[in-house]
């Protein structure tokens, strides 16, 4: 190469290799002073892709698993409410079961104050734990925890939705229990059932059709009884009964006088058809009201011939309800019922199908300004107490069999809401997995190796001061020059 001192060909790769030198050295430092080995787009673009998409991974699973203690906080606050029902529960069962003996010597209306009063508690500590029906979290739980292949699998369900997981005395089916004293017996029956040895209806059978409220509707509902071909004995007639009506609140059972009775919290009025072979359990078109509770007979037949109003008021309130002209039978015990169910007082058809009987656990008043229409006479009405036409206990066993039905109704809850913090614990175990793995592939792309940056940092060094004094010396070249032209 000839002597140019218009181009310095060696000074320009020196100091080429200068900048670059330079350009690692601090990049060198700055890896080694940040942590990260990456730390701008240029650095490693196809790396801070999939490095970004770890860092976002992350961020999303670690909220999920506060999401996911949340709904676990949730479910043992749940799970603790529910233990205190049970406890409630346990209390109702023994005063049902006090009352349910008729050798008990006390007033079986004051041990029902307490068991009024702890019916309420159940439906104001679940509403306290949104397990009402309608509830904040009688619902299908979603909690968000990520980490799944879609939104779909990055959720844990928990299903506490509709009545069979609501735990209010409602969705119970405790609401209408009563522990007072009560037993209805058909009015016009003549038939006993202790005789010994005797066999009903063989190859036979006998309906009952009762007029009840069930979910807070009137409803009627027919409980037929088979002898099949042998017939039945006394308690396979009460056992066959109280299998058809036992999720109605309602108990069958034989009275000290040998005959059949119905008792219970729930409205109810009841006839009896014919048998249709053997001998009969009950004479033909006998009939009963429950009267185990208060209760109010309207007219015998209703007379939808007249606009009226009634007035229903009891200690939760008061209701009015406007009856139209024309207004059927059955029409006129929807509007009723649709707005006295909330104060707890029910209208059913009477037994024989053709009026109004009014019920309620608790006293209540009632008046109308019509008469000859719901009820004979316009003005007050009066109710009548519960009384015990055969049986003291017949209200307290049907509300033994209730509780019974109740608290195995709690325990599924229960399995339910502890399966759910379950599946939250396991899903919450995954997620911390998850957020160290994911951790774990993101530091291996994104962090800076400290001794390899080292290493190359002492060699970024040298070759620096390696470059700055080669430059020297290719600066120094063209003064040869000089010597030429002297």
């Amino acid at each position: 190469m000839s002597i140019s001192f218009q181009t310095n060909y060696a000074s320009l790769v020196a100091q080429e290799n200068l900048n670059t030198n330079n350009n690692l050295q601090t990049s060198t430092i700055e890896a080694l002073t940040s942590g990260y080995r990456i730390n701008d787009s240029g650095d490693d673009p196809a790396g801070l892709a999939v490095a970004n998409q770890f860092r976002d991974s992350v961020a999303q699973l670690t909220q999920g698993v506060i999401n996911a203690n949340s709904g676990v906080s949730t479910l043992q606050i749940a799970d603790g409410g529910l233990s205190n029902i049970g406890t409630i529960l346990d209390r109702l069962q023994t005063l049902a079961t006090e009352s349910a003996s008729t050798t008990f010597s006390g007033n079986r209306n004051n041990i029902n104050v307490e068991y009024q009063q702890l019916i309420g508690e159940i439906t104001q500590q679940a509403t306290n734990i949104g397990l009402n029906s309608g509830g904040s979290y009688n619902v299908v739980n979603n909690v968000y925890v990520g980490g799944g292949s879609d939104n779909a699998n990055s959720q844990v369900t928990v299903d506490l939705s509709g009545t069979q997981n609501a735990v209010d005395s409602t969705s119970l089916g405790l609401n209408n229990t009563t522990v007072a004293a009560g037993g209805a017996e058909l009015t016009g029956n003549a038939v006993r059932l202790d005789a010994p040895g005797a066999v009903f209806l063989a190859a036979g059978s006998q309906a009952f059709t009762f007029n009840l409220i069930s979910n807070g509707s009137a409803t009627t509902f027919t409980a037929t009884v088979t002898g099949g071909a042998g017939g039945l004995s006394e308690s396979g007639v009460v056992s066959s009964l109280n299998a058809s009506l036992s999720p109605y609140g309602i108990t069958a059972q034989v009275g000290s006088d040998g005959q059949i009775q119905f008792g219970g919290g729930t409205a109810f009025t009841v006839s009896a058809g014919a048998a249709s072979a053997g001998n009969a359990i009950a004479t033909t078109a006998s009939t009963a009201t429950n009267v185990g509770i208060y209760n109010l007979a309207g007219e015998a037949t209703y007379v939808g011939t007249l606009a009226e109003t009634l007035t229903f008021q009891n200690g939760q309130g008061t209701a009015t309800v406007a009856l139209p002209v024309t207004e059927t039978l059955g029409g006129a015990i929807s509007a009723i019922n649709a707005q006295t169910s909330a104060l707890g007082i029910y209208a059913v058809k009477n037994a024989a199908g053709t009026g109004i009987s009014f019920q309620s656990v608790n006293n209540f008043t009632a008046s109308t300004n019509t008469a000859a229409q719901t009820f004979t006479a316009a003005g007050a009405q009066a109710v009548t107490a519960p009384i015990s036409t055969a049986s003291t206990t017949g209200n307290a066993l049907a509300a033994v069999t209730a509780i019974t039905t109740a608290l195995s109704q709690l325990g599924a809850v229960q399995a339910r809401v502890g399966a759910g913090e379950n599946k939250l614990q396991y899903a919450i175990d995954l997620a911390n997995s998850q957020i160290t793995n994911f951790s774990s592939a993101e530091s291996q792309i994104r962090d800076a190796d400290v001794a390899t940056e080292a290493a190359n940092l002492s060699k970024e060094q040298v070759l620096e001061q390696a470059s700055v004094a080669a430059m020297a010396q290719a600066n120094a070249t063209p003064q040869a020059i000089l010597k030429l032209l002297q």
